[in-house]
């Protein structure tokens, strides 16, 4: 499938070559909603933790007398329905984690890349680069290629200090590596910028004739 090439201007300047083992699969929303969860339940630290009644710090003296108060038999302060007491059923710190084949991963990715190709949310700029770190010159370039009123992710091949720096300090925009290609990040924005040199890293990473 060939796609247009845009420079820094919004301009078209060429057309690029797609392979179809990334970017026409059969899409499996199935797959990618697998991907999805697994990303975000691996993400949770799990770390959530009361006290129960056997753990909390109070007196075990008996509160009142047994009889002739007219009020229920009470043993412990610890009881859960008392201010200060043991919650009851309350969560334990546990792991979320969840396992999920490299090979359907990465399948994920690929349809999730090609649900975005057909919806015209993937966007091929020439190049992106920057001489120094400066938000109001990547405001002006994300405006011009994706438009004001998008969202966007921003790919890039490897480290990339003032590109980074620069997309950082937008609210509407987030950039990642090529090779950090992940379910979450590719779903979450309008539009997703990819330079040239950052295709060749996908071209690399997910095409099938590298399995």
């Amino acid at each position: 499938m060939q796609v247009p090439v845009v420079d820094i201007n919004g301009k078209q300047i060429n057309t690029i070559d797609l392979p179809a083992d990334i970017f026409e699969v059969e899409v499996n929303t199935g797959l990618m909603h697998q991907a999805y969860v697994r990303q975000m339940a691996n993400a949770r630290l799990g770390t959530h933790k009361v006290k129960r009644r056997g753990e909390v710090n109070r007196t075990t003296a008996k509160w009142y007398r047994q009889k002739g108060t007219g009020r229920a038999r009470h043993g412990a302060r610890s009881a859960t329905q008392f201010v200060g007491g043991g919650r009851p059923k309350g969560p334990t710190p546990h792991k979320y984690t969840k396992d999920m084949p490299r090979k359907m991963r990465q399948q994920a990715i690929r349809c999730a890349l090609t649900v975005l190709l057909r919806d015209n949310q993937l966007v091929f700029v020439d190049t992106l680069s920057l001489d120094t770190p400066k938000t109001k010159a990547m405001r002006q370039i994300l405006d011009a290629v994706v438009g004001k009123e998008s969202t966007a992710l921003v790919l890039v091949s490897d480290r990339n200090e003032n590109v980074e720096r620069s997309v950082h300090n937008l609210a509407d925009a987030h950039v990642i590596r090529a090779n950090y290609l992940n379910m979450r990040d590719l779903l979450q924005y309008d539009k997703v910028v990819v330079p040239l040199d950052a295709l060749e890293i996908i071209k690399t990473l997910w095409g099938q004739k590298e399995q």
